[in-house]
């Protein structure tokens, strides 16, 4: 349950039940068993209330899991994706890791009880492994990033390569792997309904299932549901189907005509960065895309809140950080060390820099030019209109965000430093405040910068023209939650190029009615703050 927000604070939206939906199954006990890979937990849902139960807590030895499967005695596989651990969680809860030779497990099945896994990356395998010991069998490689698989009423177990867009099948005892279906969109999981019907989930924007006849014509039947970044999906008893998002989380049930009915809300998965437009819009980097609370966003085309969160995606961009809105664009940083410029109105996004450090904060200056915080690389850089890149600090420790003033001077939060610098030309940046805990999203409105100290949960202010400091809002939804809670997995980094999880950025943004917006991360929910305006020594 999320924590009670402060007197002055005002959610946009609800908390997020999910944070990122991913693998789903069905176990014994009827309930629908949910892999959160940001959340690094599992949790259960009673399809008939949609409540839900975590069963795998976050701080155990599952760190990210991305997909699960029960076998003949209800035992639950995990594929714990980021480290490359295959995990059995027994009926009694008890935990033995299986394998941990596998790198980027992802998707997994059983058949009676046999145990297969395949791998997400370029080149990847699938391999049958054995619970009570034994060294794994490789059945196939050369896969073009597996994901989730299931064993077909042929008894051949059908998987998809997404880079690719294929579908293959391959015998569980070996053999030579065939080819199922060419050209499928995005495919990102394939599961069959009790009728024995091929479902192909495309992880695209327009929530596309792509139904296949592989009995007669092999005829195809998409199908467009608008559920935004689909990752699976589990059919029950009664042949209904039940999808999960990597992009937003929930638990909807999707009809065979696309219609959709919300069983667990969809919402954030940060969310990260923040910034607001100067009709008052707010947009969020989420990890994945570019959302809004749909409070905020008006004039949505009609069933583009698909969330039933009440959040609007706008585009998928993969491992957003960063944001910032410039007229009619927004800026973007990634996970993979790019900055991008998106445009809304044209539905395009151009590439602007590439080959970062973990760039996260961005802020636009004056003449257009982008100002970013290199968080890794310890630099905060500017990137001219014509994508020239211009080092303006190093040296720091873990800076996060920046934000200008109204003369232009650039300010960064040092996270690993907890201090707040404004950077001088030719000269070492100067402390504007220190002693911070783990400083993160900054804005400047008027002559106030505020900061979002995600170690102290709070909101502080500091004068641009005197000592004085004060706490703006306090006991805020921020960073990991105590004793265990949200967390996103580690090690930072996946094998082979694929990036892992984004460092947690909880941002802050002025709008233009003199109000403030901040990520409260630890919830799901964008939180609306009015300033005291009336500064306190302390």
């Amino acid at each position: 349950m999320p924590r009670d927000a402060p007197p002055s604070a005002v959610r946009l939206n609800p908390a997020n039940p999910l944070w990122g939906s991913n693998g789903i199954a069905f176990g014994p006990d009827g309930r629908l068993y949910v892999a959160e890979f940001l959340g690094g937990r599992i949790s259960a849902v009673d399809i008939a209330g949609g409540d839900l139960d975590v069963v795998v807590p976050a701080g155990g030895p599952v760190q990210s899991p991305d997909d699960l499967a029960f076998g003949a005695d209800g035992s639950m596989y995990i594929a714990d994706l980021v480290p490359g651990r295959v995990w059995r969680r027994s009926p009694q809860g008890e935990y033995t890791l299986v394998c941990d030779e596998v790198e980027n497990p992802n998707g997994i099945t059983c058949v009676g009880d046999r145990l297969f896994v395949n791998e997400m990356k370029p080149g990847g395998r699938l391999l049958e492994l054995f619970p009570g010991g034994g060294a794994p069998v490789v059945l196939t490689q050369g896969l073009a990033m597996g994901n989730a698989m299931q064993r077909g009423p042929d008894g051949y177990l059908y998987y998809p390569h997404m880079i690719s867009e294929q579908v293959w099948r391959i015998p569980p005892d070996g053999g030579a792997p065939e080819l199922v279906a060419d050209r499928v969109d995005r495919p990102v999981a394939v599961r069959f309904d009790l009728g024995g019907v091929l479902h192909v989930l495309s992880m695209g924007p327009e929530g596309r299932v792509t139904r296949i006849d592989l009995h007669g014509t092999g005829a195809r039947t998409p199908v467009t549901s608008g559920l935004v970044g689909l990752d699976n999906a589990a059919f029950d008893a009664e042949n209904r189907m039940y999808v999960s998002s990597y992009a937003s989380g929930g638990i909807t049930e999707m009809h065979p005509d696309g219609r959709t009915r919300v069983i667990v809300p969809r919402g954030f998965d940060g969310p990260y960065g923040v910034t607001i437009d100067l009709g008052g819009t707010v947009y969020a980097a989420d990890h994945y895309r570019v959302a809004s609370p749909s409070s905020t966003h008006e004039g949505a085309p009609a069933g583009e809140d698909e969330s039933g969160g009440g959040v609007t995606s706008h585009v998928l961009a993969p491992f957003a950080h960063g944001i910032a809105a410039d007229g009619e664009l927004l800026h973007l940083t990634s996970q993979f060390g790019h900055v991008r410029t998106y445009d809304p109105a044209r539905g395009t996004m151009r590439a602007r820099v590439s080959g970062l450090d973990r760039p996260m904060g961005v802020a636009v200056d004056a003449d257009g030019s982008l100002v970013v915080a290199e968080s890794d690389g310890g630099r905060v850089v500017t990137v001219a209109r014509d994508d020239t890149v211009t080092v303006l600090a190093e040296g720091l420790d873990r800076p996060v965000d920046v934000a200008l003033d109204g003369a232009g001077r650039c300010y960064v939060s040092d996270e690993g430093a907890g201090a707040v610098y404004r950077i001088e030309q030719d000269a070492p940046p100067v402390v504007v405040a220190d002693g911070l805990g783990a400083p993160q999203g900054l804005t400047v409105l008027g002559d106030t910068l505020y900061a979002v100290e995600t170690g102290k949960r709070r909101v502080r202010g500091i004068s641009l023209t005197g000592p004085e400091s004060w706490t703006e809002a306090e006991d805020l939804p921020l960073g990991p939650e105590p004793g265990g809670g949200r967390r996103h997995p580690e090690p930072a980094l996946f094998a082979h190029g694929l990036p892992g999880m984004a460092r947690r950025f909880a941002g802050i943004a002025a709008a233009p009615d003199g109000s403030l917006v901040v990520s409260a991360d630890a919830e799901g929910t964008l939180l609306r703050l009015t300033p005291s305006g009336k500064p306190t020594a302390g």
